[in-house]
């Protein structure tokens, strides 16, 4: 007697990317990925105390859910952010109800977002290319810095140097923001050195002139999902505010 076979269904999930900052020989080149529908087993890892105390779960769940054979760790951040919102309302449905303190009474009320209207940023694609990289002149010194988009990976370097650092420095560890921007930036006036990089910004020459239209720079172009969110409050006002992505986003009604 042959054993029961079961499919799961799955869909394909457009990327904020669209593709265009892979290697052409990339499956995430199609810009699009595959991922199949949450089962008890992903429910599972959703709920597993160790996972969760590492902090690992729903990266865990998310590379159970993709199909296409792909690197988990190669996607730029953007993209990994479209999965996970298709994975949630693909799992419970599109209402997303949270918590929300309303300026107006006073208090904290609950309240009901649409995720299938959570768009992808506006960005402009003629900037793409399979190298994963952008230019930027600084505005008030003119050196040329080219920077990249993050990946899963790359993230995760940047949060493993900042708990090293905090461990062996503390307060005087250096911030986030220079932190990611030595992983992110990837050359200066064509210099594409680890050593020159960082040392631009350690030595101070990256000014904040240049480094806050930089950044807002980086954040235009860079693919991702629009984490502004449209609901009403009981009192009828419509409200745009960011999408909270709290322990209950993956668990609605449960109380986890």
């Amino acid at each position: 007697m042959s054993e029961p076979k079961f499919t799961v269904p799955t869909e394909m999930v457009d990327l904020p990317s669209k593709g265009l900052l892979y290697p052409k020989d990339s499956p995430l080149a199609a810009g699009q990925i595959e991922i199949k529908y949450m089962t008890a087993r992903e429910e599972d890892i959703l709920t597993n105390a160790n996972l969760l105390r590492q902090g690992l779960a729903i990266e865990k769940m998310l590379k159970s859910i993709i199909k296409t054979p792909i690197n988990y760790e190669d996607l730029i951040l953007g993209d990994r952010n479209a999965i996970l919102i298709a994975a949630r309302i693909l799992a419970y449905g599109k209402d997303y109800s949270f918590n929300y303190f309303n300026p107006n009474t006073m208090e904290s009320e609950v309240v009901k977002g649409d995720l299938q209207s959570v768009k992808y940023k506006a960005v402009d694609t003629s900037l793409f290319n399979e190298k994963n990289e952008f230019s930027f002149e600084l505005p008030f010194t003119k050196n040329t810095v080219t920077f990249k988009a993050l990946t899963i990976a790359e993230d995760r370097k940047i949060d493993e140097e900042m708990k090293g650092m905090k461990k062996n420095l503390g307060e005087a560890a250096p911030g986030l923001l220079t932190t990611k921007l030595k992983h992110q930036i990837t050359s200066v006036n064509g210099d594409y050195s680890t050593k020159t990089v960082r040392d631009f910004i350690d030595s101070g020459a990256l000014l904040s002139q240049d480094s806050l239209p930089l950044r807002k720079y980086i954040e235009s172009v860079i693919p991702d999902i629009d984490t502004k969110i449209t609901f009403k409050t009981k009192d009828g006002e419509e409200v745009i505010d960011e999408l909270p992505m709290t322990a209950e986003f993956f668990f609605p009604g449960s109380g986890i």
